[in-house]
């Protein structure tokens, strides 16, 4: 018996030490991956928003899920234009470069590497654009901006609604007014979704090209069948897990622990043959975007989506942010004001065309907003939305909103509405952590209803 129960103290023992290394591992990587968030949200916040350092802790960095970010430590640079967060030994460093924004510094990486830059003085504000504020729609700008559960916080940030051309509603939470830039998360999406189509317009790839990715030039690779149009409609047939919930899911992994986003998501194996299963994720606007750069070679790429889309609608606030391999994070990275990006959702309500030009090829406002070939229940298109998530919707039935409503959506409640057949485009922006808090069918609902009233 002695001896069974020295065999098994032996076996044990091993057994007991690899399973604290691969706990000790996983927390380091949390941590890290903490700290990158933190130092990246914090490095925008400061740099790129304008806003206090404090605010951006108390309010965006100690929110609801987000407590054990408390304990990270940050010291900002203000000089350099860099934050730093370091928690248990584990150090991340975010840098600001005026015209990119901030980017999550790795050894080697050229974004992190050029000579240290001070931050660029404060962007031009907010031109005046036409306002005309309707009155019939102070009850839902109320909504929006109450608190009615103290359990399920919306802490919306800025509202903006055009109607025929004209903002007809407009309000922003305390700190924050039209000359701060604010994430977009995956809205930024659409965004990708405007270049794309751009470079179709211009002649310089078709949506049948296929992706010029290094990892799929092995003869028989089965992945090199990808096409654009697969990548936009979300079914490259890639394994890529969008789930926020865990901090070391595909998603969470590829924008804050990883040098090259689009390496990432293009390592990964097929789970089904291209064009055959429809499955969001983050990962194909990345390698998008690194093929966009591969076709318009580095310095044409970055000036890109300034020289080619925000300058020519006025977006003079926008700020597309790069990872580390110099790669534009499409996926996600992206600040603006919130009349700015009411400015984006004009261009699709016009089809495309901005005082008489057309910025977007004909057709394209069209197919993006068109079901997804394997879309359930008509709730995708190429980079939009048709439907709202279960998270933000009220689930009401009740609830109708016109036929050709479409979406940019982000992480934590971030929507841009087009409703063409309205002539509306509705902008919410804010920090919304839980499910249910944000009821965007019912606030577009609210402003539909409140429209239709005759006035007083």
């Amino acid at each position: 018996m002695k001896r069974v129960k020295v065999a098994i103290a032996s076996v044990g023992k091993p057994i007991a030490l690899a399973l604290a290394a691969v706990g000790t591992y996983r927390l380091a990587r949390i941590v890290s991956i903490g700290a990158a968030y933190q130092s990246k949200t914090l490095c925008s916040g400061i740099f790129v928003a304008r806003r206090e350092a404090s605010s951006i802790l108390q309010r965006d960095l100690s929110a609801d899920k987000f407590g054990i970010l408390r304990h990270i430590k940050t010291t900002v640079d203000f000089n350099a234009g860099e934050v730093t967060a370091s928690l248990l030994g584990i150090r991340r460093k975010s840098r600001f470069t005026p015209g990119f924004g901030s980017t999550i510094c790795y050894n080697h990486f050229p974004a992190c590497n050029t000579s240290a830059v001070s931050p660029s003085a404060s962007p031009p504000r907010q031109e005046q654009e036409k306002a005309e504020y309707n009155p019939r729609l102070e009850g839902a700008l109320e909504w929006a901006f109450s608190e009615p559960a103290a359990t399920k916080v919306r802490r919306t940030r800025a509202v903006v609604v055009v109607h025929e051309g004209k903002i007809v509603a407009e309000r922003y939470a305390a700190g924050f007014n039209m000359d701060t830039p604010l994430a977009g998360w995956s809205m930024t999406k659409g965004v990708m979704n405007a270049l794309v189509g751009i470079m179709v317009r211009m002649g310089k790839t078709r949506l049948d090209a296929p992706i010029a990715a290094p990892e799929w030039l092995r003869p028989g690779d089965r992945r090199s069948r990808i096409s654009l149009e697969h990548l936009l409609h979300m079914s490259s047939g890639l394994r890529f897990n969008e789930d926020y919930g865990h901090p070391l899911q595909d998603v969470t992994t590829m924008l804050f622990s990883v040098p090259d986003a689009a390496h990432f998501a293009a390592e990964k194996p097929l789970v089904a043959e291209p064009g055959t299963r429809l499955s969001y994720s983050s990962g194909s606007t990345n390698i998008i975007s690194r093929n966009m750069r591969h076709v318009l070679g580095d310095e044409q790429y970055w000036s890109f989506p300034k020289r080619e889309l925000f300058d020519r609608i006025g977006m003079t606030s926008a700020v597309m942010e790069r990872d580390a391999s110099g790669t534009f994070v499409g996926s996600s990275f992206m600040y603006a004001t919130a009349r700015d990006w009411s400015r984006f959702g004009q261009l699709y309500l016009q089809d495309g065309i901005w005082e008489g030009e057309r910025i977007l090829p004909e057709g394209w406002v069209e197919f993006s907003r068109r079901p997804a070939p394997l879309a359930t229940e008509n709730q995708y298109g190429a980079h939009f939305w048709l439907k709202i998530g279960q998270d933000f919707s009220s689930g009401d039935r009740d609830i109708e909103l016109p036929e050709d409503t479409f979406h940019a959506t982000g992480y934590e409640g971030q929507f841009l509405t087009i409703i063409p057949s309205r002539r509306l485009v509705i902008v919410r922006l804010g920090l919304t952590t839980q499910p249910g808090a944000w009821q965007h069918d019912r606030f577009v609902d609210l402003i539909l209803n409140s429209l239709q009233q005759p006035p007083h």
